[in-house]
């Protein structure tokens, strides 16, 4: 095992980010990831440092020949004492291939999502301008079709990737130890993403604030109208707003959904270790706070039979979950 791997491994046995190693350290982050991904080596002052903070001789650090002075305590899950699970080269490699497809599925999920009222918002302001010679309930009927389609193709996308991502979902939820190169070959490929992962980020919230431009352009055009026919304008310049939109959010959730890959193999951001940590700690809350949404949601709706504006509770559920959430995490920090 070289350096650039043994620092990345006796890091993750101490549960700590590049960000917390190189506080300790008193080096920018920059510098941990070039250590672990051997761009470079660390001086003779950091390579005495990181035998003390690690608890190895230099002696370990330097000489690849020398065995793991670690391997008799493996690191153990906190919550059940076992060793924690191994990544190998084949498994990341697979998984980020998967990564790669879910992308596609996902987004185009999302953006069928988007797309799916456009027909029958079309067709009902056609009706109701007279430009198509249809009832309003036929109108309604041929909108409504597309809408399903699309509908039951996206639900259909979302559970294809649902379904194939199950072996690895233990990545985004357990602590984990990757095998010698796989987290050189994870940076290696995240920084020849990273390019097309900015134009692609870039390019879709761009479309998506641009978005409104036909709405400004109908109001603009329809200015000195007035009637069925300025009215049908707006719903034209509504739905191509919704076609910018789905194509800005395809380019966004697909971009998103790779990089958050490499994240995931590398345990970093809202996949480190103390994240994991914490969301397991956390699970009691949630099914305990959704628990109690379902069953307020269902005995005002059926005490009530106000069905029509009792799904408002659920927009509110979520973003109070957000409050009770981060409630809930800082109590446990402080504990």
């Amino acid at each position: 095992m070289i350096l650039a791997d043994k620092i990345v491994d006796l890091r993750k046995k101490n549960g700590w980010s590049q960000e917390e190693l190189a506080e300790k350290l008193e080096v920018s982050r920059q510098s941990v990831s070039k250590w672990e991904g051997a761009q470079s080596v660390p001086d003779l002052n950091r390579v005495l440092q990181l035998s003390e903070l690690f608890g190895v001789s230099t002696d370990y650090l330097l000489k690849d020949e020398l065995p793991d002075e670690t391997a008799e305590n493996p690191p153990l899950r906190e919550d059940t004492g076992k060793p924690l699970r191994r990544v190998s080269m084949q498994q990341a490699q697979s998984f980020l291939r998967l990564r790669q497809k879910n992308a596609q599925r996902i987004s185009i999920g999302v953006t069928l999502c988007i797309l799916s009222p456009i027909a029958l918002i079309l067709l009902a302001a056609a009706q109701e301008a007279g430009r198509i010679r249809l009832s309003e309930q036929q109108a309604v009927g041929l909108g409504l079709l597309p809408l399903f389609l699309l509908v039951g193709a996206a639900v259909a996308l979302f559970v294809v990737s649902g379904l194939s991502g199950k072996p690895f979902e233990f990545l985004g939820e357990e602590c984990f130890e990757t095998e010698y190169g796989v987290s050189g070959l994870v940076r290696e490929q995240r920084e020849q993403n990273h390019g097309a992962y900015v134009v692609q980020l870039v390019a879709g919230i761009t479309l998506c604030v641009l978005s409104c431009v036909p709405i400004f352009a109908a109001m603009f055009l329809g200015a000195d109208e007035s009637g069925a026919a300025s009215d049908f304008r707006y719903v034209v310049a509504v739905a191509a707003l919704l076609c910018m939109v789905a194509v800005g959010v395809l380019l966004i959730v697909r971009a998103s959904i790779v990089r958050g890959g490499y994240a995931v193999l590398l345990e970093e951001g809202e996949y480190s270790r103390e994240s994991k940590q914490a969301l397991e700690r956390l699970k009691p809350v949630s099914a305990i706070y959704w628990g109690l949404m379902t069953a307020g949601y269902l005995g005002y709706s059926f005490f009530t039979m106000d069905w029509q504006r009792s799904w408002i509770i659920w927009p509110v559920a979520g973003v109070l979950y957000g409050v009770v959430y981060a409630v809930a995490s800082t109590v446990q920090k402080k504990q």
